[in-house]
């Protein structure tokens, strides 16, 4: 089992206890830096614009510019997207960035994108917030078209949603396509098709046991090979020390909030809606046993407050990470 880190970007407001932009991002580098230092595999973003659980007037980092700065700000780690917003971007300037990107990283991009959920964020700016099966039917576009934009030279593409007059996406790189989501007639059927990795969200186990079944019926369809495809999962966990009082082992990281404010803020939004955890790491390396037992072999932790305290992102580190690698 491999794992990833989130570093604290302003979107699930784990940045406000800091008042300077400048200081802010610092916070957010030197998480990456850690995660870079140590047994982690992988620092990821969030392609967000505003906060949750409400929009408030807070900075958030924009994601693939963060994701450019902290390539050239570590030198080991992969750095990825959970996940790029199909919305906010066309798809061959996608393909163009991400190669870009991948380049000035050395090869170290994780390339993520779903569909998209926040119809705030779009609205706010200035996208237009289309019904469901038309943004399923631009999202399927869009990761077919990136892949061919990836894999062949001079492709044409007329669709309902997308075209493309044979663009020269140079340089010509291929990273790891990560597809976030688990929707089982679209997103699911474009992972069989498309991606190198796939995320399932929120780490519970009867549903991703049910998703990953459905995957496998999907890659058996098209004659895919189901086990060359990464199964990853998100988790929201703040580790402490057994017999630690809950209060007292947040308080750094917690700043101005109660603790029930704490573990509400780390819960994000759209299918990353679990809260989080204050969990011992006995009942980590527990939920991570169930977890691979359904077949997950990749883990992402969002750690709320690692802005203010590396502690328990080491304590992950050195307590959980080594009994599975």
């Amino acid at each position: 089992m491999k794992f990833g880190v989130f570093v604290p970007q302003g979107w699930r407001m784990d940045l406000v206890e800091l008042d300077d932009p400048i200081e802010k991002w610092e916070a957010m580098t030197a998480v990456a830096r850690a995660a870079d230092a140590g047994p982690w595999d992988t620092i990821w973003l969030f392609d967000h614009f505003h906060t949750v659980p409400e929009p408030v007037r807070e900075t958030v980092f924009e994601a693939w510019t963060a994701t450019a700065a902290l390539a050239r700000d570590t030198t080991r780690v992969n750095i990825g997207q959970m996940v790029g917003c199909n919305g906010y971007r066309n798809p061959a300037l996608y393909a163009k960035m991400a190669a870009t990107v991948d380049v000035a990283s050395h090869g170290r991009l994780y390339a993520g994108i779903g569909a998209g959920w926040s119809e705030h964020e779009w609205t706010a700016y200035g996208y237009p917030w289309t019904s469901l099966k038309d943004r399923m039917g631009s999202f399927a576009e869009s990761v077919e078209l990136i892949h061919r934009l990836w894999t062949e030279e001079d492709v044409v593409f007329q669709g309902r949603y997308h075209s493309v007059d044979r663009p020269f996406v140079e340089p010509r790189r291929k990273p790891p396509l990560w597809i976030g989501g688990g929707g089982e007639k679209v997103t699911l059927k474009l992972v069989a098709q498309y991606a190198d990795a796939c995320n399932l969200g929120t780490g519970r186990v009867d549903l991703i046991k049910h998703k990953l079944a459905v995957l496998r019926t999907h890659c058996d369809a098209i004659g895919r090979d189901y086990d060359e495809i990464v199964k990853s999962t998100s988790i929201n966990v703040f580790p402490v020390d057994p017999g630690a009082d809950p209060v007292t082992a947040t308080a750094r990281a917690r700043g101005r909030y109660t603790l029930d404010e704490f573990t509400e803020i780390g819960a994000g939004g759209g299918f990353e809606g679990a809260r989080a955890e204050i969990v011992t790491v006995k009942q980590v390396r527990e939920h991570l046993e169930q977890l691979a037992e359904v077949g997950i072999e990749y883990v992402i932790a969002y750690i709320p407050g690692v802005a203010y305290d590396h502690e328990p992102m080491q304590r992950f580190a050195e307590d959980v990470v080594p009994a599975f690698s």
